[in-house]
């Protein structure tokens, strides 16, 4: 912000007015009294205000006339007071001579040296409106330019439709015809639409009814249904003739007409996203189908993608963690399911409150049956165990498994189907205590303790396992098959969390 504001303070230019200009008019006979850096602002209007602070007001470059009833009396204010008016981009105070001008003191001064705010004094056989007639008379010629520069950006809507213009085009263009230098950013400081650059943050303004004008330009929100999508920041340019707040605040609705279409066409794109995951979820496309399919969505064809399962999160948290990279994604009940690239899993993880899974990478285009299987089994462990995020093979003794899930049902029916039918039956939890009492290595205290029941009531529920499946469980040999039971279970999704 400091360099566009230097910029404006330094900037010379044959037409336009500047303080210096009305400084040397003979027939204003107006003296400097402090700020001689900054001779060279340039004056849009003159306007008298007796306010203590009239900068809600203000839009910029004007020269503040005042007989001295708002200038205040103590040093503290009256510095307060002059940065106030230089923050508002005023381009010089002009005080009345033997009027009601306070006694200035040397911290006034002072500020005006160090900021190179002009201040000025006018004789009083000098009537402010002759200031303001001089202003208007050097402004003509500029008004003109100004209303050229509306008309002209007026057009973008034309462009828009007669050349097809991309983003960054169309507003390199806005600002080459304003005169100013266009930024655009989410009320979060994040880019709002591609090839706009972002502000500096401490321009941003922390209030939404704040006044537009900023040092050295303005700062207007970009409207959007639901409330402003961001904001404009529009900053003089060095050498050029800006063209006004009319003009900025049409590139605002220019601005706004263009996050509209970016969110129609993202919300299409996500319709067609969810149809094409569903289909390659059901097996519908053919691989070289699906990548010309993917590809038209933006994935990326040259590296591996994933396949994730995430519960807990709602829609619109997952969208603004997912923001900056290409995705499809399905909503199926309680689970939304993911696919794009590795990237995905780490911002997933960071929500509040998400549990996902991962599968293996495989090529785009590819069935998804496996990575289905794989995907649902790891976010089954990542609820089970807490964990934000789990790949599939992390669990060392599951990756000995086959992946054929014909075996893994044989498996599962030949060990476990006596429990799991018991267990569905009865509401029961037989299951669940044998894999916990499992995975606390046979712990029955501390497995009864993660169960909330009694120990005495963890060990009657090992017997009737046992029971049921036949398998003695201090026999090294029924207890690995138990556990290879368990994981395939798990890895088919049969087990409740």
């Amino acid at each position: 912000m400091a360099d566009h504001k230097l910029a404006r303070d330094v900037r010379t230019a044959e037409d336009r007015l500047t303080v210096e200009d009305l400084l040397r008019s003979p027939a204003l006979q107006l003296r400097l009294l402090a700020g001689e850096s900054g001779l060279s602002r340039s004056v849009s209007w003159a306007h008298v205000s007796e306010l203590d602070d009239p900068t809600p007001w203000l839009l910029g470059s004007e020269v503040i006339m005042t007989t001295g009833l708002g200038v205040p009396r103590t040093a503290a204010r009256q510095r307060a007071y002059l940065e106030r008016l230089d923050d508002a981009g005023v381009s010089a105070l002009a005080l009345s001579a033997q009027l009601h001008v306070p006694p200035l003191h040397p911290a006034f001064f002072a500020v005006a040296e160090e900021r190179g705010m002009p201040v000025l004094e006018v004789p009083l056989a000098v009537p402010f409106i002759a200031i303001s007639q001089e202003v208007a008379a050097a402004l003509q010629e500029d008004a003109s330019h100004r209303l050229g520069a509306q008309l002209q950006v007026f057009g973008a809507l034309r462009w828009l439709a007669a050349e097809d213009l991309d983003t960054a085009t169309l507003f390199k263009r806005l600002e080459r015809l304003s005169g100013y230098d266009v930024y655009l950013s989410t009320r979060s400081g994040r880019p709002l639409l591609p090839g706009v650059p972002v502000p500096p943050l401490d321009v941003l303004p922390a209030e939404p009814d704040a006044p537009p004008t900023i040092p050295g330009g303005f700062v207007l929100p970009v409207s959007a249904p639901g409330g402003p999508a961001g904001h404009l920041v529009a900053f003089e340019r060095e050498g050029a003739r800006p063209a006004g707040l009319a003009v900025v605040q049409h590139i605002a609705t220019v601005a706004a007409l263009q996050v509209a279409m970016a969110r129609h066409e993202r919300e299409t794109l996500r319709r067609e996203g969810a149809e094409t995951l569903a289909e390659l979820l059901q097996d519908l496309l053919d691989p070289p189908a699906a990548r010309r399919r993917l590809a038209r969505l933006g994935l990326p064809m040259s590296s591996d993608a994933v396949l994730l399962v995430v519960r807990g999160v709602p829609d619109d948290a997952l969208r603004r963690a997912l923001d900056d990279l290409p995705h499809l994604m399905l909503r199926r009940g309680n689970d939304h399911y993911l696919l794009g690239p590795p990237g995905m899993g780490p911002a997933v993880a960071a929500v509040p409150g998400a549990a996902a899974g991962v599968s293996r990478p495989f090529p785009p285009g590819e069935p998804l049956r496996v990575a289905q299987r794989e995907a649902v089994w790891a976010v089954s462990h990542a609820v089970e165990s807490g964990k934000p995020l789990v790949h599939y093979g992390e669990d060392t003794t599951g990756r000995w498994l086959p992946d054929d899930p014909a075996t893994l049902s044989a498996l599962v029916e030949h060990v476990l189907g006596e429990v799991l039918a018991y267990d569905e039956a009865h509401d029961s939890r037989l299951l669940k205590s044998v894999r916990v009492w499992m995975e606390h290595n046979r712990h029955v205290e501390d497995a009864a303790a993660v169960l909330h029941i009694h120990p005495n009531t963890l060990a009657y529920r090992l017997r009737r396992f046992a029971t049921l499946t036949g398998r003695d469980l201090s026999s090294s040999a029924a207890f690995a098959e138990v556990w290879l039971a368990i994981r395939a279970a798990r890895r088919l999704g049969r087990l409740k969390p």
